[in-house]
């Protein structure tokens, strides 16, 4: 029995789709220097080019293998932004989120919730959007939380100007600007709990190798070498 032209098309459109497929090509997704270019994972194109600006997302758990089961709650969101010659796709940090429900559980019943935006700039010159909140264990007065909310704001801008963009980041992700608010704030009201629950960051942060603080300290200082003596003659 002849071929109709419905099983032509039908086996025409099914090679089609097994060629484009075959076509494609995985790249290895990699992290920015920032988290020592960790792997992120793979995503698959048929031109390199058409994976520029792809959105990813991952934990600060899985980034780190899965051993801190403490940061689970912590979603940071990156964008390709090249490939190289040995098909890796380099990404940047574009910013963070907490979970919601980890936000849910922050602010129950009889409690405050004081929520800031702020857009703070580094001392290399990032701007970066916040999105915070810090909650009292019992409701305050409007006029307490204003000024709660004007110091917050303060405080974060002004601890942004003294550090550089992977300073800032690194002390938001692992807590030490919350705890650095938390100490601020402390004369006004001893708040409960301070998150930064958002960022987006606007420009580009410079790429950075492992600092000398995440390499093991030498027991004892390695002296330099003697200067040699002139020579005479």
């Amino acid at each position: 029995m002849a071929e109709t032209d419905s099983d032509k098309k039908k086996t025409t459109l099914t090679r089609t789709v097994k060629d484009k497929w075959r076509a494609k090509q995985w790249f290895k997704v990699r992290a920015p220097g920032l988290f020592q270019h960790a792997a992120l994972g793979e995503t698959m194109a048929t031109e390199s080019e058409s994976i520029i600006g792809r959105s990813l997302e991952t934990t600060m758990q899985e980034l780190g293998g899965g051993s801190d089961v403490g940061k689970a709650h912590i979603k940071l969101r990156f964008s390709i932004t090249a490939i190289t010659g040995d098909g890796i796709a380099e990404t940047r940090l574009v910013g963070h989120d907490l979970t919601t429900d980890y936000v849910r559980r922050l602010a129950r019943r009889k409690r405050s919730k004081i929520e800031a935006v702020v857009t703070v700039t580094t001392k290399d010159g990032v701007q970066i959007v916040l999105k915070a909140v810090a909650v009292g264990e019992q409701r305050l007065q409007s006029r307490l939380q204003t000024e709660l909310r004007h110091r917050f704001k303060a405080i974060l801008v002004e601890s942004a100007t003294t550090r550089t963009a992977p300073e800032f980041i690194r002390d938001m992700l692992g807590g030490e600007l919350s705890r650095l608010v938390a100490q601020g704030l402390r004369t006004l009201y001893p708040l409960k709990k301070i998150e930064i629950r958002s960022s987006t960051i606007l420009g580009t942060i410079p790429d950075e190798e492992p600092t000398s603080e995440s390499m093991p300290a030498a027991e004892t200082p390695i002296e330099p070498p003697a200067s040699p003596e002139p020579s005479t003659a």
